[in-house]
């Protein structure tokens, strides 16, 4: 559910500086040792910048299915195009798999999948500027 709220620019730049922490702890981890936890620490970030843009209109999305509809609210608002918001809801899916059934990523996903990864992030991080 949608909620408009007064823009929260201190909430929207502290979760921006813990998506900037968790890349940076990420970075210093074997991502392939850890293909599972790479992909929670990758979806962790990409999920606290696209809360802060949503903060930082004054938008709060919460309730069943929150994730979900952050993901097309942002992919619309910021154009991201069809494929990125099925690849966000990809990675949704597999993060909510590994958190509450034990499920393993293969190694090879993380490989197959970084360069795209990072430029969601990146322009995460522009549109936040």
């Amino acid at each position: 559910m949608i909620i408009k709220i007064r823009v929260d620019k201190y909430k929207s730049e502290s979760l921006r500086k813990m998506a900037e922490i968790t890349l940076d702890r990420l970075n210093r981890t074997d991502m392939e040792k850890y293909p599972s936890n790479t992909l929670l620490d990758y979806y962790d970030a990409i999920h606290k910048l696209m809360e802060a843009l949503a903060l930082s209109e004054g938008v709060k999305i919460k309730g069943e299915g929150a994730h979900q509809e952050l993901i097309d609210y942002v992919a619309e608002k910021y154009g991201f195009n069809e494929k990125i918001r099925s690849f966000l809801q990809q990675m949704r899916d597999y993060r909510n798999k590994i958190s509450y059934e034990g499920f393993m990523i293969n190694k090879n996903y993380i490989a197959l999948n970084r360069k795209l990864i990072l430029e969601v992030i990146d322009k995460l991080f522009e549109k936040l500027e």
